[in-house]
Parts: C-alpha cells; sequence; structure tokens
C-alpha cells in the first residue's frame, strides 16, 4: 500500500473554536482532522457547510432529524490520515488580530462597524501523509502532483491562504517494536509516554532503534469528526511527543523517509 505525502503551511490560519465568541474569537493549537477534510474537499470541488442550510430546512419539512453530513465530509470520513507538526515541539506562536469589519451590517452600532478581535496562528506548518487505499484518496493524490485544485484552500478561513508542497508517493512499510517514537499526533489513550533511564537509552541506542526526540509534550482535544445529527464537532485528545512510547491499542506504525533534508531521516507514524 501506498501514501501520499505533502507539506501544508501558511502565513497564518485560524481553526476558530466554535464555544467562544465574545470579547475574541479564538482558535485550536494545530489544525485538526475536520478542517483538514474541509481544506481536501476544496480541492476536490465539494461542497461544504453552506449546503447545510437547504439540508436542514428539509430537515424541517419533514418534521424529523436524519443523519446528514456536508458532502465534502460525507466523502472524505473514511480517509486514513497522519498529520506531523513541523514547528518545533509542535508549538506554533499565536497572536492577537484585530481589524474592522465595515460591511454595512456587521454590526447594530451606528455606522454598521464592528471591531473583530481574532486569535491567529503564525507561520504554521504541517506534513500530511495520506493512505492511498480508496478512490478519494487516489483523487487527492492526482490534483495535488498536477496542482490543480478546483476551490482556494485556506487555512480555517479566506483570510489565510494554504500553500501546499507536494513530497512525494512512498510504500506504506509498517513495523514492529517494544517501544516506539511517534512522529505524529497520536490519541493520547493509545499510548504511554515512557521515561527511560540512561541505561535503557543506551542500550536502545546499541540495537540502532529510533532515539527520543526531547522531553517534550504537547497535548489539546481537538476536532475529530462531527455528529451525523447536529454536525456539531466530536472531540478526541491528542498528543505530539519527542520522547519514547507504548502502545495501548492494536495500531499499526508505519515508518516514512524524509528525503528533503541533507541526510535522509526516518520517521514513524499512525494513521487515524
Amino acid at each position: 500500500m501506498e501514501f501520499l505525502k505533502f507539506k501544508l503551511s501558511g502565513k497564518s490560519a485560524f481553526f476558530k473554536k466554535p464555544e467562544v465568541n465574545t470579547y475574541c474569537y479564538f482558535t485550536y493549537g494545530n489544525i485538526h482532522r475536520v478542517a483538514l477534510l474541509g481544506i481536501l474537499g476544496a480541492i476536490l470541488g465539494y461542497k461544504g457547510y453552506s449546503q447545510m442550510q437547504d439540508i436542514l430546512s428539509n430537515k424541517k419539512k419533514k418534521g424529523k432529524l436524519e443523519p446528514s453530513y456536508p458532502e465534502f465530509y460525507e466523502k472524505l470520513k473514511d480517509l486514513k490520515i497522519a498529520i506531523l507538526p513541523l514547528n518545533p515541539k509542535g508549538v506554533i506562536t499565536k497572536k492577537i488580530q484585530i481589524f474592522n469589519n465595515s460591511v454595512g451590517y456587521a454590526s447594530k452600532e451606528q455606522g454598521g462597524n464592528l471591531i473583530v478581535k481574532e486569535q491567529w496562528l503564525e507561520n504554521p506548518k504541517w506534513e500530511i501523509c495520506i493512505l492511498l487505499d480508496c478512490e478519494e484518496a487516489i483523487k487527492i493524490k492526482e490534483a495535488i502532483q498536477n496542482h490543480k485544485c478546483e476551490f482556494y484552500p485556506y487555512l480555517g478561513t479566506n483570510d489565510h491562504f494554504a500553500d501546499i508542497k507536494y513530497l512525494g508517493v512512498e510504500e506504506a512499510k509498517t513495523i514492529e517494536d517494544d517501544m516506539y517514537r511517534i512522529d505524529s499526533f497520536v490519541f493520547k489513550d493509545d499510548v504511554d509516554i515512557l521515561d527511560l533511564e540512561k541505561e535503557e537509552l543506551e542500550d536502545w541506542k546499541s540495537q540502532e532503534k529510533p532515539m527520543p526526540k526531547g522531553n517534550f509534550k504537547y497535548e489539546e482535544a481537538l476536532p475529530y469528526k462531527i455528529n451525523e445529527i447536529t454536525n456539531n464537532y466530536e472531540f478526541q485528545r491528542f498528543i505530539y511527543t519527542g520522547k519514547l512510547v507504548e502502545l495501548q491499542e492494536d495500531r499499526k506504525v508505519y515508518r516514512i523517509q524524509d528525503k528533503n533534508k541533507k541526510e535522509i531521516e526516518d520517521k514513524y507514524i499512525i494513521f487515524y
């Protein structure tokens, strides 16, 4: 089985947290799966949340709730994806931006001017891997390979253009071991983070096994899917760590190679 690799980046990004809408709009600290599926849906020309107004109207007419998703999510929800942070330790700088929305109908105040405060991510970047095990994944591969998209891809909102760089297609090779260094986001419940003694690390290194990249741990509850009735986010707690871990679930770990550096570097990922 093969997988697609590409770099996703931009000057800024804003992945809005829906639970806060007074004083300032806040962002998640990293891209989440639903937002990424939205970007891929834009590349392929699939409809988004704007179509849900028509779907909800039909539900009201029928007088009952029925499962339904935006087109992009319906078609792409089963993709196997790995997200690898490229910012140091997974931490992306955030800064509050203040600007005016003066379209005239944005505010009921005199003059119709609305002062907007948003928290933006600065210079975010990720490596994205998609397992090429279905028709939709193949479509995405062909579009990114040929630098084609139906709609402009944004990092959250249309103030933040996405830069997509094709990195290649590789053979997906699984590995089996006692401990792993995982270079992608993983479910917190899937792993136990290990604190090894110096002697244990030396023994691990002598076996030419992947070594830790540091003692850091980034953790955040991120949207993982959307509810089929309400289309609200459903969350999973993700972590990204430089330490070695043990797997708690029957997850497959894949080894990939970073050939864009002077020295080829192995990375280890889990698809979700």
